[in-house]
């Protein structure tokens, strides 16, 4: 057995961020999958120009741009809802596969119920593409301004005021729903 590539080596361990990050833009399991293969397909073919910066935040803009090219071509195809963008977080056996950037769950993880959590990723996928992606690059991936800042290709200040504006959208969205189930609750 051949020893793993120094690709396989800085690639590999964020196929599972590389896979939240394109979900969360594309809202389709599937779609996700998709670009995270082409995605790691054009890095390994683009990796003789990878300048040994960080890889993380390079292989993200790759996805990235795989992305937001797929979501262009689906939306000038036709105007098509994915089945898995009905339940963001969920695959269709039931299970989750939205992971947290912490090891370990915080004590608001713990307290927090499934319905909670089912709350924060339906009100997560209402957000605008721009403030989604930096609020998941920053609270879900754990990723810093200057690194979301190189993956979306914007300035620090930019991510800043996106991941303020996205987190203020995200509580007000929270708050509709919270409302709402409340007001339906028996």
């Amino acid at each position: 057995m051949q020893p793993p590539s120094r690709f396989e080596q800085l690639a590999l361990p964020h196929q599972e961020a590389a896979f939240n990050l394109a979900y969360w833009l594309l809202r389709s399991r599937a779609d996700a999958e998709d670009a995270v293969q082409e995605a790691f397909l054009r890095a390994f073919r683009a990796f003789d120009s990878f300048r040994g910066e960080e890889f993380r935040p390079w292989l993200f803009a790759i996805v990235r741009n795989v992305s937001y090219r797929m979501l262009n071509s689906r939306q000038r195809a036709a105007n098509v809802i994915s089945l898995d963008a009905a339940l963001p977080g969920h695959d269709h056996e039931g299970g989750s596969y939205l992971n947290i950037a912490a090891d370990e769950p915080s004590a608001e993880d713990v307290m927090m119920g499934e319905v909670d959590r089912d709350l924060v990723r339906l009100a997560l996928a209402e957000l605008p593409a721009a403030f989604r992606e930096v609020v998941v690059l920053r609270e879900i991936e754990g990723l810093g301004y200057r690194e979301i800042a190189e993956i979306t290709g914007t300035v620090v200040g930019t991510v800043m005021s996106r991941l303020s504006r996205g987190r203020m959208l995200l509580r007000q969205t929270l708050a509709r729903k919270i409302g709402k189930d409340r007001s339906h609750a028996v």
